[in-house]
């Protein structure tokens, strides 16, 4: 499937990783929105469930065994060029997970992460896409936890 200048919307992933208040952010090292910030995530694969690619997309992107992904919202992104024409049309469902195990890392596309408190968050050069989610979800954000079990610090 062409990113590019695509024939139809592309589906991506979004994973939420929240730990007391703060909300893993990475700094996207690939276009569309590179050098932007954004919760980690990916496309799904064809025959990959949202669920399997939130799971391999973590591990690939924070280097982290998540579980259980619990779906939280969907937003569409559509980037025009200067001629008007379609150039990125993603549709990105996001979801909140459970960490099982790791030691996070920027890891794949992530040139960076953060752990960024939720009222700093619109603070940073976010993704068009990733800010209207958060604007959306701000509530349920302040509300959730990724960690059931307790973890090493360096998590």
């Amino acid at each position: 499937m062409k990113r590019l200048y695509p024939d139809q919307p592309a589906v991506g992933i979004g994973i939420v990783i929240i730990k007391n208040q703060r909300i893993v952010l990475i700094k996207r090292g690939n276009e569309p929105a590179r050098g932007k910030w954004t919760i980690p995530g990916g496309l799904v694969e064809l025959g990959e469930s949202n669920e399997a690619a939130v799971i391999r997309e973590a591990k690939e992107e924070t280097c982290l065994d998540v579980e259980n992904p619990r779906l939280i919202d969907a937003v569409s992104q559509v980037d025009l060029d200067e001629e008007g024409k379609i150039k990125y049309h993603y549709v990105i469902v996001d979801y909140l997970v459970q960490v099982r195990c790791g030691d996070i890392t920027a890891a794949s596309d992530a040139v960076e992460f953060r752990w960024v408190a939720l009222d700093e968050v619109e603070t940073y050069d976010l993704t068009a896409s990733f800010r209207r989610f958060f604007k959306n979800n701000r509530e349920k954000l302040a509300n959730a936890d990724s960690f059931i079990k307790p973890l090493s610090d360096s998590v």
